[in-house]
């Protein structure tokens, strides 16, 4: 089965035609949303999972589709970078999922999950190669025992279900605070049908997880407790490259139709006298590939955020390309076989392919050049290099330690790999600290400051121009920043005309609106926003009078006067052409 179908088959069984075997379905398929988090989600760099366009629902918004939606998601994960090249982890990735709004859960997820992996109408696979994870309980929450006995009933025998604690069977809350509750995970056996384990254990990487239903049932709260939420939800993914893999009976994700066109071209680059390296190969497959859909979504190799993340992923594909024996430049020519496999599924690869290779080529050529210096660097260090000067080559000069290896005779491998860890260690609580908080925590605070922003965004247009654009927010439960096109620094009068005009909006004691409508009619009407895209024909648009009016998934309060008073503290230079404003309510 190829992955076409497989997203197609996905697709069909959720939406009101699909799963016959048990009736309709009912659920309104959506369109990916884009790798970048819509602006009102700070919490991460980019769309990690599923769920991330669909927190505010999640948290009680009405969505345009319904109770009942389902998509295939691109998602980008670097947390596992280390992991990339082994069967199944990877760096971009689509995720299947479908999402129940307050209306369906433990039973109907379980139970359909189980017939769309297991019905020969679907993907028809070997009931007695699964096995199950369900949570096992703590102190916050019970023993998931509804998920365990649905399993049962179903015929999973209970040596196959494992009873696991919160770091395995657990999600959320995306913030310090908000919806999370327990999961059930799918796991099928890849080896030998005469080798399957009686029980389970998931450190055997022969048991592949192929889905996670999560039902969101509990709220935690600012003090730390688990409260039960009025409105449950499910949220579910299901990897469409290890469900390929599966489907398609290879030994890992590289071998799939997704990746196999990508690995025969990068064979056909190395050189004849060049070593074998199979983990090499396949990191560059997953980095170009991660790359191209990055680019496609706007970013620019940089040193910060997003464009940081982007220049690491193509650097390190360009090293261990190096390390292969590939001298000249290649990833263009990985780039247009990653194109030529999505270009049907995602058109929009094709709409920017000169704009994908243009930022492919000049970095890798930038990056040739740094390697230059840093073998300069190199050899000025003799024959001995200590763990600190090779984590030097590695970050400053993308230098790996195998590389450095092959050239002088002795390293301080050890010191290396503190040296890795302290700057893991510091680059995880930076990005921590630069992300945490936003629109993920369910804090009434937290939802006041996103409501200020339609106040604020609307009072600039109004004292500066009707062009300025958002380009960027960072809310938490205690400020809010916000960023926006403008080509020079605010004069003193400026701020004190938005700081009035907001504050004076307040006072009114106006009411939110939220209205849903097609896309046309909200254009029509002069709503502003860029993230139709994400939410399918039909948005929300909220209104504060005829003061604002925007297309927006977020959660707001009901009325501006409980907003409190907005000032605010600070107005600076974000990057070239991009202001921004740090304000409080008080």
């Amino acid at each position: 089965m190829t992955s076409k179908e497989i997203r197609g088959k996905f697709l069909e069984f959720f939406s009101t035609k699909g799963g016959s075997a048990s009736g309709g379905k009912g659920h309104t398929i959506i369109s990916s949303a884009s790798l970048i988090p819509s602006e009102t989600d700070p919490t991460v760099l980019f769309t990690t999972a599923g769920m991330h366009p669909l927190v505010p629902y999640l948290l009680g918004e009405k969505h345009p589709g319904g109770k009942r939606v389902a998509n295939v998601q691109k998602c980008i994960r670097t947390v596992d970078i280390d992991e990339v090249g082994d069967i199944s982890h990877l760096t971009f990735f689509e995720m299947m999922g479908n999402w129940s709004f307050g209306d369906y859960f433990k039973r109907e997820a379980i139970e359909w999950s189980w017939e769309f992996l297991t019905s020969s109408e679907w993907m028809g696979l070997d009931k007695d190669r699964f096995a199950v994870s369900v949570f096992g309980g703590d102190k916050d929450a019970s023993f998931d025992e509804e998920a365990f006995n649905i399993w049962r009933e179903i015929g999973i025998s209970e040596k196959r279900i494992a009873k696991l604690p919160k770091k395995n069977n657990w999600w959320g809350p995306a913030g310090k605070t908000g919806p999370c509750g327990p999961d059930t995970e799918m796991f099928y056996w890849v080896g030998g049908l005469d080798k399957i384990p009686e029980s389970f254990n998931d450190d055997n990487r022969l048991w592949i997880e192929t889905w996670n239903d999560v039902f969101m049932q509990y709220n935690k709260t600012d003090d730390g407790n688990y409260e039960p939420l009025k409105q449950k939800n499910v949220d579910t993914g299901m990897g469409l490259e290890r469900m390929a893999m599966i489907m398609q009976k290879k030994q890992s994700v590289y071998e799939t139709d997704l990746f196999a066109p990508i690995m025969e071209k990068i064979d056909s680059l190395r050189s004849l006298a060049s070593k074998l390296d199979e983990k090499a190969e396949r990191i560059i497959a997953d980095h170009i590939k991660a790359s191209v859909f990055i680019i496609t979504d706007g970013v620019e190799p940089s040193n910060v955020g997003r464009g940081y993340v982007l220049r690491r992923l193509i650097r390190r594909a360009v090293r261990h390309g190096k390390l292969l024996g590939i001298d000249k430049n290649f990833t263009k020519k990985i780039a247009d076989v990653v194109i030529d496999i999505y270009k049907d599924v995602y058109p929009e690869l094709l709409n920017n392919e000169s704009r994908i290779i243009n930022e492919l080529e000049k970095e890798e050529e930038n990056f040739k050049k740094t390697l230059e210096k840093g073998l300069r660097e190199l050899e000025k260090m003799g024959d001995k290099v200590s763990g600190r000067d090779a984590f030097t080559l590695y970050s400053t000069y993308g230098f790996p330690l195998e590389m450095i290896k092959e050239i002088v005779k002795e390293v301080d491998e050890n010191g290396f790999q503190e040296e890795l860890k302290k700057h893991q260690e510091l680059s995880k609580t930076a990005s921590v600290g630069m992300f945490k908080g936003g629109l993920a925590d369910a804090s009434e605070q937290t939802t006041k400051y996103h409501t200020a922003t339609h106040l604020l965004l609307a009072a600039l247009r109004k004292v500066l121009s009707g062009h300025i654009e958002q380009k960027g927010s960072n809310i938490t439960a205690e400020r809010m920043r916000f960023d926006f096109s403008h080509p020079q620094k605010m004069t003193k009068e400026e701020l004190e005309k938005v700081e009035d005009m907001i504050n004076e909006k307040i006072k009114e004691n106006s009411k939110i609106i939220c209205e849903e409508m097609d896309i046309e009619e909200a254009k029509n009407k002069g709503a502003i926003g860029v993230f139709e895209h994400k939410y399918g024909s039909k948005v929300n648009v909220y209104s504060i009078d005829d003061f604002s009016k925007e297309i927006c998934g977020g959660p707001h309060v009901k009325n501006t006067s409980e907003l409190g008073k907005f000032k605010i503290l600070k107005e600076e230079a974000s990057s070239a052409g991009v202001r921004r404003i740090k304000a409080v309510l008080e």
